[in-house]
């Protein structure tokens, strides 16, 4: 029998979902800055490595919000 998600949960999944938007943003930013400036440049490695963070921040916060978490309270 599944549990119902909590609070924290729920607010986890959405800034799941919200990590996966700043990091498609981030890898458009990253994209033009290539476009325009040549690659190894210090403003495109930080950019690559805030897609990066931003793609295994969402990926750990949704798998915790989908998670399937039994409750840790006492019963009687």
């Amino acid at each position: 029998m599944p549990n119902k998600k909590g609070l924290l949960q729920k607010i986890s999944f959405v800034s799941g979902v919200i990590s996966f938007m700043i990091a498609v943003i981030t890898g458009i930013a990253l994209y033009y800055q290539i476009q325009g400036v040549e690659s190894n440049n210090p403003v495109t490695a930080s950019l690559g490595a805030s897609v990066f963070f931003f793609v295994c921040v969402g990926i750990v916060l949704t798998m915790i919000g989908k998670a399937d978490i039994p409750s840790f309270k006492f019963k009687p």
